[in-house]
């Protein structure tokens, strides 16, 4: 959620310079925002292997904090940042005023219900819910913020200073909040005190990469995320779909077939350890190879437009 939106404005900035209108712009993320909805639902059809209508995923969470991202660009941090709060804060109160006694139990909580209001279940157990697309539009906000400060090459290193500062007053604000027992962390249903929270570890993230690679020039070994970063939504889907039908297990059979010829090393390691390790293996090979051929596709495809 984050780094989407510190790429936000840098994509705005390309699409302005090559002419396009900020009306054209917002067409072209609505209908980003309608494709990650599709993406986001079609996969849980493909995880229940029938037609379903279920909203717990990141793509259909990002076809909301985007748009409402994209929107605030053309306003004042202030505002971005006021706007970020009121959202975390409309959640505390959502929570707490649905059950005041006990307003973050699993499956019992104003997320669940918002849940059986739209879709009519609940998550299986899991106890993730639709309504984290609210507070976690924080994420995609700060990041946005962070973008545009990015873009603004007179701040130099004091960006890292801003940076680190306040990723550190995230930590404060969401471990001061779990640990005083006001707000719990808990991922599922992004809790104002977990946004808090894990927006400070990506805000420190985002400082120490930042000093590094573009103040301190070390850049060599940065291709390999570069490849990634910009085919995220296609590695996403394949990770969850295509290494699960097919690659994991046709990898899976050089892959435990090397470890187990370290015969008495790998006797010792668990049957679990050595399955994961074929699908970390399968999907990592599968999703790398996958992108690395759609990268050299496109620069294929730009050569060729411009001959």
């Amino acid at each position: 959620m984050f780094i989407v939106g510190v790429a936000m404005p840098f994509s705005l900035r390309s699409r302005m310079a090559r002419g396009d209108s900020w009306q054209q712009c917002l067409r072209h993320i609505l209908w980003r925002g309608l494709l990650l909805f599709c993406f986001g639902t079609g996969l849980h059809c493909i995880y229940s292997g029938k037609l379903v209508f279920e909203l717990w995923n990141v793509l259909t969470q990002l076809s909301f904090t985007v748009p409402v991202t994209f929107l605030l660009l053309r306003t004042n941090w202030k505002v971005q940042l006021g706007t970020s709060f009121l959202l975390l804060a409309i959640t505390e109160v959502c929570y707490r005023l649905y059950d005041p006694t006990a307003p973050f139990v699993m499956d019992k909580n104003f997320g669940s219900a918002v849940d059986m209001l739209l879709m009519g279940k609940l998550n299986n157990g899991g106890g993730w819910v639709t309504f984290n697309c609210v507070p976690t539009a924080a994420h995609t906000i700060w990041g946005a913020i962070c973008g545009q400060l990015l873009l603004e090459e007179k701040l130099g290193g004091d960006r890292v200073k801003t940076f680190a500062l306040a990723g550190l007053i995230g930590l404060a604000i969401g471990f001061g909040l779990h640990w005083s027992d006001v707000t719990p962390i808990v991922k599922r249903i992004a809790t104002t005190s977990f946004t808090f929270a894990s927006g400070g570890w990506a805000l420190l993230a985002l400082a120490f990469f930042h000093w590094l690679i573009d103040l301190k020039k070390q850049q060599a070994w940065t291709w390999p995320f570069v490849v990634v970063g910009m085919n995220s939504i296609f590695i996403y889907l394949f990770f969850e779909n295509g290494r699960v039908h097919w690659l994991v297990p046709t990898v899976r059979i050089f892959n435990d077939g090397f470890l187990n010829a370290l015969a008495s090393a790998l006797r010792r390691w668990p049957s679990p350890i050595r399955c994961w390790s074929g699908s970390f293996t399968g999907g990592c090979a599968g999703s790398w190879t996958s992108t690395r051929f759609i990268s050299r596709f496109r620069r294929l495809r730009h050569s060729v437009k411009v001959c």
